[in-house]
């Protein structure tokens, strides 16, 4: 899944690909100190400003639709 813009794209890949590599080689092992946070907070800054530029209501991600009256509506 790509980043919510374009800006974040590298640094999400770079999050991820070091999530992905921490997790099978350490967190499986018992390993549990997340070396990649200090990537993620770099990563999750440029989200943030991301969702502030687009003007991305938050609170209308967590709304409820499956199973409502909204969830077959056009979101128009």
């Amino acid at each position: 899944m790509n980043s919510i813009s374009t800006e974040c794209q590298q640094l999400k890949e770079q999050y991820d690909a070091c999530f992905n590599k921490w997790f099978s080689e350490k967190f499986l092992k018992g390993v549990t100190k997340d070396e990649c946070a200090p990537l993620f907070e770099v990563y999750q800054e440029c989200v943030k400003k991301a969702i502030k530029e687009h003007k991305i209501d938050l609170w209308e991600l967590e709304k409820p639709v499956l199973g409502t009256d909204h969830e077959k509506k056009d979101p128009n």
